[in-house]
C-alpha cells in the first residue's frame, strides 16, 4: 500500500529524534557548565584563560582571518549553531507548529512576551550607562537545556507540552538573533556587506531554479560567512540567512522512489554472484541507481538538520558552554546583593520570563487570537514559562557581544547561570506537581 503522508508531514517528523537528542544534550552541557566553573575558580584558571585567547590564524587563497580560540567559537562555531536554528524556523515555518497562524499564535505571542518583558524589567533595573546594554540577555531561551529538563518528566509530558516549548524557544531565539544583528554591531563595512547580501540573493535564486546541489549553498554560505563577518556583522544572522536559501523539496516523491528501489533491488537480487569478494556489473550499478535515488528522495533542509543536529548538541554547544561559561565566583555579603548586576540579569530573566510568557499566552487565549494546546493548563503554563528562564547558551552568546568590559560580562553570565538554574529547577517542580503519570 503506498504510504500516503504528505511531504509537509515528513519534514515535521524528526521532532521525537530532535527531542530525544536535546535530552542527551543538556547532560553534556551540564558537565561542560561545571568543569569551565570549577577551571575558572581553581588554581589553575591562567591556564583556562590562556587556553581561550591563544590567537589562531586561518589563510584560503585572499581569505585571512585571525581570531582567539574563543573568538573562532563564538564566530566560527556558533555560526554553524545558528544555521541549525535557522534551518529549524524554516521547517517549523513551513511544517510545524509556525507553519499556520492557528497553530503559530500561541509560541510566537508567548515568545514576544518572553522577550519584551524581560528586557522591559532588566532596564529599569540597570538605570546606569554601564549595564543597560545587556538588556538583550535575558531575551532568549535555552533550547536543549529546557527540553533537557522537560526531559526528566518522562511519559507525563504530553507531545504538545513539547511542541510548543520547542516552538517558543525558537521564535524568541529568532527574535533575539535579529535583535543583535541591529542593536550589537558598530562600524558596519558596506563594500563587504553588500558582497555577502549580493551572493545571498544568488543562493536565492538557485533555490528558486531548483538547485539542490546542498553544496553548492555551503559554499556560497562559508564565503557569506566571511563577507558578514568583515563588514561587522555578527555571523549569527549569517548562520540564519544561509539556512533560508536551502532547498526544501524533493526531486522524486516517494511513490516514485518505492517503484525505482524495488526495481534495482529486483535488479540486485536477480543477478547470480559466481564469485564471493566481488559483485558483477549489473548489481554494482543497481547499487549507484540506489544510492543516486536516496539522495534525490531527500529534502537538502531535512538531510543538513539531520546531519548537522546530533554536531550542534553534542560538540558545538559544550565547547561553546566550556570557553564561555568560566565565570569567576566573587564572594559577597548578602546584602549586597540585591542590585547587584548579576541579581538584576538573573530576576530579569527568572521574573521576566514568567510574567511575559505566561501573561502574553493568557492574552492571546482570551482574545481568541491563540488556542492551548491539548491536554495543557495554565498550571502547566507557569512551568512552561518558568523554563523560558534557561537562558544559558544565547544569553552567553549575547554577554560577549553586549558589554566589553571582563568584569561587567563576569557579572551578567554568573545571573544567566544563576537565572537558568533556578528557572530550571522551578519550572520541573512546577511540572512534576502539576502532571500526571497517565498523560502520554
Amino acid at each position: 500500500m503506498i504510504d500516503k503522508k504528505s511531504e509537509v508531514g515528513i519534514l515535521a517528523d524528526p521532532f521525537l529524534r530532535f527531542f530525544r537528542i536535546e535530552v542527551r544534550a543538556s547532560i553534556i552541557l551540564l558537565v561542560a557548565v561545571i568543569i569551565a566553573l570549577f577551571w575558572a575558580n581553581s588554581q589553575w584558571s591562567e591556564y583556562y584563560l590562556k587556553l581561550w585567547n591563544n590567537e589562531l590564524s586561518l589563510k584560503i587563497n585572499g581569505f585571512y582571518i585571525s581570531k582567539s580560540f574563543a573568538g573562532w567559537i563564538n564566530e566560527g562555531l556558533m555560526a554553524i549553531f545558528f544555521f541549525l536554528i535557522g534551518l529549524e524556523i524554516k521547517r517549523e515555518l513551513l511544517a510545524g507548529e509556525l507553519s499556520s497562524f492557528k497553530k503559530g499564535a500561541l509560541p510566537v505571542v508567548a515568545a514576544l512576551g518572553g522577550m519584551a518583558v524581560p528586557a522591559i524589567i532588566y532596564l529599569y533595573l540597570n538605570k546606569d550607562i554601564a549595564s543597560e546594554s545587556g538588556w538583550c540577555v535575558p531575551m532568549a531561551t535555552d533550547i536543549a537545556l529546557a527540553l533537557g529538563i522537560l526531559g526528566l518528566l518522562g511519559n507525563r509530558v504530553p507531545a504538545g507540552m513539547k511542541v510548543f516549548l520547542l516552538a517558543c524557544a525558537i521564535a524568541g531565539n529568532l527574535g533575539s538573533v535579529f535583535v543583535v544583528s541591529i542593536f550589537y554591531n558598530t562600524g558596519i563595512n558596506l563594500n563587504f556587506l553588500i558582497i555577502g547580501l549580493g551572493l545571498f540573493f544568488v543562493l536565492v535564486f538557485l533555490n528558486q531554479v531548483k538547485v539542490r546541489n546542498y553544496h553548492i549553498y555551503m559554499a556560497g554560505g562559508f564565503i557569506i560567512w566571511y563577507m558578514f563577518l568583515m563588514a561587522g556583522i555578527h555571523p549569527a544572522l549569517a548562520g540564519v540567512l544561509i539556512a533560508f536559501t536551502i532547498p526544501v523539496r524533493r526531486k522524486i516523491k516517494i511513490p516514485a522512489f518505492k517503484h525505482r528501489m524495488t526495481e534495482n533491488l529486483q535488479e540486485f537480487s536477480g543477478k547470480v554472484v559466481t564469485r564471493k569478494m566481488a559483485l558483477n556489473k549489473p548489481q554494482l550499478a543497481a547499487i549507484y541507481n540506489m544510492e543516486d535515488e536516496i539522495e534525490k528522495v531527500q529534502s537538502p533542509l531535512q538531510f543538513l538538520e539531520f546531519k548537522l543536529h546530533a554536531f550542534a548538541a553534542y560538540i558545538i554547544l559544550p565547547v561553546f558552554a566550556l570557553a564561555n561559561a568560566g565565570v569567576v565566583i566573587y564572594t559577597m555579603n548578602i546584602g549586597d546583593i540585591p542590585g547587584s548586576l548579576s541579581f538584576n540579569t538573573g530576576l530579569s530573566m527568572v521574573a521576566g520570563k514568567l510574567v511575559g510568557i505566561f501573561l502574553f499566552s493568557w492574552i492571546g487565549v482570551k482574545t481568541g487570537i491563540a488556542a492551548l494546546p491539548g491536554k495543557i493548563g495554565w498550571i502547566h503554563m507557569i512551568g512552561l514559562s518558568l523554563l523560558g528562564g534557561a537562558g544559558f547558551t544565547i544569553s552567553l552568546f549575547i554577554s560577549n557581544l553586549a558589554f566589553a568590559d571582563a568584569g561587567l560580562i563576569n557579572d551578567v553570565k554568573t545571573g544567566v547561570l544563576a537565572a537558568s538554574l533556578i528557572s530550571g529547577l522551578l519550572g520541573f517542580l512546577v511540572l512534576r506537581l502539576s502532571l500526571t503519570k497517565q498523560i502520554a
